[in-house]
């Protein structure tokens, strides 16, 4: 009796990690505007999802600056800055980490894009990738690709740092055919 008290207690345990883990609001879905947002850049100038009104964004959230995972997915987006303005993308970053933070990070690795400091946390969650482990919070590495109109077009929950920039450069040029054959279908009529 008293071993399976102890399995349950241990179940109960395990079950309010699990939850304590989970984003607490849900993922904005395909097809929904884009939560806006305005955000600290490196350069501690404010930087609003509106001011690229007109352009492809992929807004990705990372966990931490200089950590092996986030440093090699963030060299990729760098290294394919040129492909991306081809593509009227712009690349933006978000993580918990500080605007000092951030600056120390794109000045050590070369970075050209901006990397946009959430030290509250409120961006994140409003895009559900706020993991929370009690007394440590960071963002999930998610990311979401925003058309032109403000609207959610892709979503990757699972990112593999080595190969994501180059499954979203193809995922733009998807989109993009996509949009050029239906253009009303991504202007809401």
């Amino acid at each position: 009796m008293l071993r399976i008290a102890l399995i349950l207690a241990v179940a109960v345990v395990a079950v309010a990690i699990v939850v304590r883990l989970l984003p607490h609001n849900p993922m904005p879905s395909i097809g929904s505007d884009a939560p806006d947002f305005t955000l600290p850049s490196q350069e501690g100038l404010p930087v609003s999802l509106q001011q690229y009104r007109g352009k492809w964004v992929v807004l990705y959230f990372y966990p931490k600056d200089q950590t092996p995972g986030c440093t090699r997915e963030a060299h990729n987006f760098s290294i394919d800055e040129a492909q991306y303005s081809q593509r009227n993308t712009v690349v933006l970053g978000v993580s918990l980490d500080t605007v000092d933070s951030h600056k120390k990070f794109c000045a050590k690795e070369a970075l050209n894009f901006k990397l946009l400091a959430d030290t509250a946390g409120k961006t994140t969650a409003t895009y559900g990738s706020l993991t929370n482990l009690g007394i440590v919070k960071f963002a999930a590495r998610h990311t979401f690709v925003i058309d032109p109109a403000g609207k959610i077009a892709k979503i990757y929950a699972n990112v593999a740092p080595p190969k994501h920039s180059s499954e979203v450069l193809a995922e733009l040029d998807q989109l993009q055919r996509q949009q050029v054959r239906s253009p009303l279908s991504n202007s809401g009529s």
